[in-house]
């Protein structure tokens, strides 16, 4: 038994053409930082694809936030995941029109008054609901959104996720 992880990047995200974050890199001190630019007003959605190696069917999955707030130094951020799942050859539901599973959140305060302090948080993806019926082989996409209307989300400005990772195990 062991745990599978993957690891997503801010350029390989996929967007649809609106409600998108801003995709941006910065030049830092000593070397250059990219990310998605989530508001603090508009939920915005960013989508990855990829294929699912090694899943033990049912499993929990877990999908950590690499994050940083712009200009903000205080308050929390409202984070969702969701999945869409597809098995070849098997499954008869149209590729560009899969629906995602049950979304799943996370609320991540702001630590301190440090601005642009990196903070990590996990989203648990549980249940038949949440996971789409994913199996191993898939072909599936994760829609990563910031919830600024949710009242749990109250800090000013742009959240930047800077990658994610999903994690499982593979029995």
């Amino acid at each position: 038994m062991g745990t599978v992880y993957q690891t997503f990047t801010p350029d390989a995200a996929l967007f649809q053409t609106t409600a998108f974050p801003q995709l941006k890199t910065i030049n830092g001190t000593n070397y250059p930082v990219m990310g998605l630019y989530y508001d603090g007003t508009v939920s915005e959605l960013a989508y990855w694809q990829f294929k699912l190696r090694n899943y033990g069917a049912g499993v929990d999955m877990i999908v950590t936030l690499d994050w940083y707030a712009d200009t903000a130094v205080a308050n929390a951020v409202v984070w969702e995941a969701a999945l869409a799942a597809i098995t070849p050859d098997a499954d008869t539901q149209d590729v560009e029109t899969r629906a995602f599973g049950t979304a799943a959140t996370v609320t991540d305060t702001h630590l301190t008054t440090t601005g642009q302090r990196l903070h990590t948080c996990s989203i648990t993806l549980t249940g038949s609901g949440p996971l789409n019926s994913a199996a191993d082989g898939d072909a599936c996409w994760m829609r990563i959104a910031r919830l600024p209307a949710n009242a749990a989300d109250g800090m000013a400005g742009d959240a930047v996720l800077i990658g994610w990772q999903l994690a499982y195990s593979d029995t």
